[in-house]
């Protein structure tokens, strides 16, 4: 069984923004007789592997959270979201078939399979591909030999763990590994590039895409951030013609 708790992360002295309040409420909305817990540096040890030291005391934060997460569920259960999910309709239906993890892009419209982590998860305690999952990371190093940051993000490791078990990524549910593994449209509405979100009668959530292993201050973070804005001011179609014009 699936605990009622809801985990995330918040490493850094810094207090959690406005939009990360706002998506924590969703979940209270949507999961009323849930526990909410965050973790930081008081109830978890950020130097656990030498893959999240280095990367706290670099201060790449959601490169700590990307082992904590699966730590968290592996020794306690219940259910991971990052602090930049949206909950907008009840989740009954699915913890009802159990844990549970969700595509970024799959093989029907996608050039390739991503299985995201950052949008979701619901675990029971001890499941044994989590287990396998923590040993991977602790054969990873943050930095790379000449010093430099890998940069390496859980989303290919996790994505590679599940081709290997068989997933397909066609749009359908699939259970891997006692894990259902959901179709894009039901935790990721919105495209990345485009911020453009496409809601069905299937979708539960909306992952924000906040990127807190961006710099905030870089050229690339302002243009997602004013994309974003533009789509909002233009609407889908235009937003879509010059999307398509600049590919």
């Amino acid at each position: 069984m699936i605990p009622k708790i809801i985990h995330y992360c918040w490493f850094g002295d810094k207090p959690l923004p406005l939009s990360a309040l706002e998506c924590i409420d969703s979940w209270k909305r949507y999961f009323p007789n849930y526990t909410i817990k965050e973790w930081n540096e008081e109830n978890f040890d950020v130097s656990i592997i030498p893959y999240t030291r280095d990367a706290y005391q670099d201060k790449k934060y959601a490169f700590v959270s990307d082992f904590a997460r699966f730590w968290i569920l592996y020794h306690n259960g219940g259910i991971y979201f990052d602090t930049d999910v949206e909950v907008i309709k009840p989740f009954t239906e699915v913890l009802k078939k159990g844990p549970f993890m969700g595509l970024e892009s799959d093989a029907t419209l996608h050039k390739s399979v991503a299985v995201a982590p950052g949008l979701g998860i619901a675990a029971e305690a001890k499941m044994e591909v989590y287990r396998e999952i923590l040993d991977r990371f602790q054969e990873l190093s943050y930095f790379s030999e000449s010093g430099n940051r890998n940069g390496y993000t859980m989303i290919p490791m996790i994505t590679e763990l599940f081709l290997k078990s068989g997933l397909k990524g066609n749009s359908t549910i699939e259970h891997i590994r006692g894990i259902n593994i959901y179709p894009k449209e039901y935790f990721n509405p919105m495209d990345s590039s485009t911020g453009i979100i496409q809601i069905t009668d299937k979708t539960l959530s909306i992952h924000k895409y906040d990127s807190s292993w961006i710099d905030h201050h870089t050229l690339r973070f302002q243009l997602h951030l004013l994309k974003n804005k533009i789509n909002n001011l233009l609407g889908y179609k235009i937003v879509s013609s010059l999307h398509r014009l600049f590919r």
